[in-house]
């Protein structure tokens, strides 16, 4: 099965860790929270797509595929609870910056 692939697992490779290293870039040069979990969720992507590149040269087990659901399954738990602080946050300083949480204190 991986003879199939030729170099394009090398691609689907390259591809997650350009995408991995966008996010993580993303992540921690912006200060906008929502920019955050964004950039969170492009890094998580591309996990994604490592590990359904590496089940596609390990055709037999469904190691991969299996990652990938639990991954998107934490994803959609972070957003939720994510955008719930996020608003809250919002409610209560009035912006969404990530340096004004040092205000939350106490």
């Amino acid at each position: 099965m991986g003879a199939l692939l030729g170099n394009v697992l090398e691609h689907y490779v390259m591809l997650a860790g350009v995408l991995f290293t966008i996010g993580a870039v993303g992540f921690l040069v912006r200060r906008n929270v929502l920019v955050q979990l964004m950039s969170i969720e492009l890094m998580l992507n591309a996990v994604n797509l490592a590990f359904v590149a590496y089940n596609r040269v390990h055709g037999d087990d469904m190691n991969g595929h299996m990652f990938v659901f639990f991954i998107i399954a934490v994803a959609a738990a972070e957003v939720a609870v994510g955008l719930a602080i996020v608003l809250s946050f919002y409610r209560l300083t009035g912006s969404v910056h990530s340096d004004d949480a040092d205000a939350l204190k106490g």
